[in-house]
This record gives structure tokens, C-alpha cells and sequence, in this order.
């Protein structure tokens, strides 16, 4: 397996580090992009009224949970979750595209009280891209990232720190050793060494 790296700077991101595996007998390839700062646990929060607000930069890490409380949507940080750079209106679309899915998912499984909840999801984030001024109700967009890494660039968004509590309760999308909490084993024993074919 060839593993390479390379250390770059983004905006918004700050240091990271590009990666790639790829096997030279098996069709095997791997990348992904890690975020190598991090600061202190944060949660923004950005209520969507004007076409501005729409507008407003979204920086999400690979470690930041998105909430929208008022229609219960919770995007969560898996082990392969991305970062990307978009707009309040990009991340309305991206939950958009994942109710739409649903309302398919639904139509052929026969479950049309979940299609009649989903397509009540998709009028009201529906009317907030169109007009959020005129708009039923307001949505407000929430990032909560235990890293620090994630952001809403905007003079409507507000950020506080997060409590201890808060941030052990998120989630992170990658593994992370902390030595104060975890036990970490090293085997130094002589049957230790490296994997073989058969192991």
C-alpha cells in the first residue's frame, strides 16, 4: 500500500493535511482531508429572516453538527464525514435533497404518514429559500463542533462557547485517543511484530 500526504492551508480551516492510500494489488484507494487545529468547542447559531441570512458562509468541519430544531433536523458527524464550505442556503438544499429521498423511500415502502411529515418538512424549508422574510415560520441553523472548527461567517450569527457536557455528548466523525480518558495498551511483548499474509 502507498500512503501519501501532503500538509496545505485553506481558508476558514486553517492547517490540513491531505492523505491517500492506494493498494497496488487490489482496487483499494482511500483519501480524505484532516483538519490538523483545533480550538475551542463552539456552537453558532444563525436565524434565517432575510436573503442576506441566506447568503450568510457556512464553514462545517468534519467534526461540526448541524441542528435545525425547528423541523428536528440533526446532521451528525460520521466516520467519513466531509467538511465544506457553502451558504445557509447550501446546507438548507443539502437537508433538501436527504427529505426528498425520504418522501421516495416512503412512497415505495407504503409508509404515507411519513411522506405527508417529509413533504410538511419540504414546504416549510421550501418557503424559507424562497422569501425568508415572508416565509411561515423561521428556521435557524445551528453548528455545534467540539473542535472548534466549524463556523457561520455573519454579522446575524451569534457563537458561544459550549460546555464541557455539551461537547462530550457530540459527536466527532473521527477516532480520537484521549490519554486522560482512555486506556491505551502497547504490547511489547516478543510475540508482538508486524501483520502477516495470514493474520
Amino acid at each position: 500500500m502507498v500512503i501519501k500526504w501532503q500538509k496545505d492551508t485553506i481558508p476558514y480551516f486553517g492547517d490540513i493535511m491531505y492523505t491517500t492510500a492506494q493498494c497496488g494489488r487490489c482496487t483499494f484507494k482511500f483519501a480524505d482531508t484532516i483538519i490538523l487545529s483545533s480550538k475551542d468547542p463552539v456552537c453558532y447559531s444563525l436565524p434565517i429572516r432575510t436573503e442576506a441570512d441566506l447568503a450568510a458562509r457556512v464553514i462545517r468541519s468534519t467534526s461540526g453538527t448541524i441542528l435545525i430544531d425547528e423541523i428536528g433536523v440533526m446532521v451528525e458527524p460520521g466516520p467519513i464525514s466531509e467538511s465544506y464550505v457553502t451558504n445557509a442556503e447550501g446546507v438548507l438544499q443539502r437537508v433538501r435533497g436527504v427529505v426528498e429521498s425520504t418522501v421516495r423511500w416512503s412512497e415505495a415502502d407504503g409508509d404515507f404518514e411519513k411522506v405527508d411529515i417529509a413533504l410538511d418538512l419540504l414546504r416549510k424549508i421550501d418557503a424559507v429559500i424562497d422569501n425568508p422574510e415572508t416565509a411561515p415560520a423561521a428556521l435557524t441553523l445551528q453548528i455545534k463542533d467540539p473542535l472548534g472548527n466549524s463556523a457561520i461567517i455573519s454579522a446575524n450569527a451569534v457563537s458561544r462557547g459550549l460546555t464541557a457536557e455539551e461537547s462530550e455528548n457530540l459527536k466527532t466523525g473521527m477516532i480520537i485517543l484521549n490519554a486522560e480518558k482512555d486506556e491505551i495498551v502497547y504490547d511489547i511483548s516478543d510475540e508482538a511484530g508486524p501483520i502477516g499474509k495470514n493474520d
